[in-house]
């Protein structure tokens, strides 16, 4: 039995009144709605009226009974009314939480948290580390690498968080002491510049991604897709990640080539650890179905004849946690791991964000600095805006705060000189994640540092030298993938 019901009805009882009032929401969907009341005085009550009342009856008998904690089941009514056609998903969220990024942003958090807490992550990535062998070179390739991958799917913040106790204790188990090994340097900042690369791969690897999304869908219409940005993200953080490991070896070449430790030990690490429990199964079973609707989201919208954005997917599967009897893990332990500060930085950076275009202070920003970049070579136009946000990130110190200011000036740029809005804005996003030069533009970086094993120098040092070695390979990624889609 789930701890959220233990002292309240059992779970049977709750997936029968949830049962229930699909039933009379689905009912009042299906329905046409009687002549006798369709008109009351000048007030006419259509089929999408009663569809509404129906998910609000749902709702309340919900509430009532407290079949699922009362902000999911206000989640699941927004998911209905989308479902039922009321109203595109992405109109129905912008009424209450301003722009339905932020519910994605939740959405991911929430997966990320259940992630760590079932002990899912750790075990994928003790899995992945079992198999760089024992040199310290593979282990730091192994740490860039499964940071990345892993990053793809979830915040690179929860990442960070789950590798860096990994790298903490092998520096210990090595007797290497903060801040004296060059070794420790570099597996602590290969916690933080693997979930950066992994970062850029998806909208769910990043603050600044969704932001992007938005900006792009409320300026100038353009719905990018979960998979759009794939196009450009995953190639681009595949092939640096091979320079970025590269560029760690090269500025801070471990004085040991080897772990006192065996492979074979580290193989038996792996073997040692518990059966997969039911909470890491569930864990796994949502975060598949999640990254599958991601995925399947063109296709289900074709079926369904309606909007599935970018949050609808993880919004779900994030409330199905909390359904009866499907996780043992109560809302108040996950509420501790959403950070509602970003969420509340996210919603003010749209707004000012927002502010800036209708404004026309991003048009006369965007004309008055960048005006003269529409007569240059798509390649070197990419370039420039990779370098351009790469710097001002430096001035910025936030990812989020660089995406709020940099992609409203960029979309507006773009109509100014008469460019494809993505052809400026996709490396101009891509690049707002790239925290690789400052300790204080992400808490991923934050994560690895608070270990005291490099130094604020450390890391901005080799951050400027990777930034400008890896500059070139993104802009050629988004150049050579926007040519073959017609962006350039």
């Amino acid at each position: 039995m789930s701890s959220a019901s233990e002292n309240g009805p059992s779970a049977a009882r709750r997936w029968a009144v949830i049962a229930v009032g699909f039933a009379i929401a689905l009912t009042a969907r299906l329905l046409p709605v009687p002549a006798s009341i369709a008109t009351v005085g000048e007030a006419t009550l259509t089929g999408d009226g009663l569809a509404a009342m129906g998910i609000l009856l749902f709702t309340l008998l919900l509430w009532l009974t407290e079949a699922v904690p009362f902000h999911i089941t206000g989640l699941v009514a927004v998911v209905l009314m989308a479902l039922f056609r009321i109203e595109s998903f992405a109109s129905i969220i912008s009424i209450g939480f301003g722009n339905h990024i932020v519910a994605f942003f939740i959405g991911v958090l929430v997966l990320s948290s259940f992630i760590s807490r079932s002990g899912l992550g750790n075990r994928i990535s003790v899995l992945l580390l079992s198999r760089t062998g024992n040199s310290t070179a593979g282990i730091l390739f192994g740490f860039v690498s499964v940071g990345a991958l892993i990053s793809m799917w979830i915040t690179d913040v929860a990442v960070a968080a789950m590798l860096m106790p990994l790298g903490v204790t092998i520096l210990k188990e090595e007797g290497i002491k903060p801040l004296e090994s060059n070794f420790g340097r570099a597996l602590m900042i290969s916690c933080a510049w693997g979930p950066i690369v992994g970062g850029i791969m998806t909208p769910a690897g990043a603050g600044p991604n969704p932001i992007a999304i938005g900006f792009l869908a409320d300026m100038v219409g353009v719905e990018l897709t979960f998979l759009g940005w794939m196009l450009y993200g995953v190639p681009a953080g595949l092939l640096i990640i091979v320079p970025v490991w590269a560029v760690l070896m090269l500025m801070f070449r471990p004085e040991i080539s080897h772990l006192k430790k065996s492979r074979e030990e580290m193989h038996e690490e792996y073997r040692k650890l518990p059966a997969m429990g039911r909470e890491e199964r569930v864990t796994l079973w949502l975060f598949t179905l999640t990254v599958a609707l991601w995925l399947g989201s063109p296709l289900l919208e074709s079926v369904l004849g309606i909007s599935i954005p970018i949050s609808m997917p993880v919004l779900l599967t994030a409330s199905i946690f909390f359904f009866p009897g499907v996780s043992e893990t109560a809302w108040s332990s996950v509420e501790k791991d959403i950070s509602w500060s970003s969420i509340v930085l996210i919603l003010s950076g749209i707004s000012l964000g927002m502010m800036l275009y209708e404004t026309g202070a991003a048009e006369w920003l965007a004309v008055a600095t960048l005006g003269g970049i529409a007569g240059l070579h798509p390649f070197l136009l990419v370039l420039l805006v990779v370098l351009i946000v790469s710097f001002i990130k430096i001035f910025l110190s936030s990812n989020t705060v660089t995406a709020t200011i940099m992609i409203p000036i960029m979309i507006t740029l773009a109509g100014a000189v008469g460019l494809d809005a993505l052809s400026v804005t996709m490396p101009a996003a891509i690049t707002a994640s790239m925290a690789f030069i400052m300790v204080t533009s992400s808490p991923t970086n934050v994560i690895p540092y608070t270990a005291g094993y490099f130094s604020i120098r450390d890391f901005a040092v080799g951050g400027v030298v990777v930034s400008a070695v890896i500059a070139p390979i993104v802009a050629a990624v988004i150049y050579v993938v926007g040519m073959l889609t017609g962006l350039y």
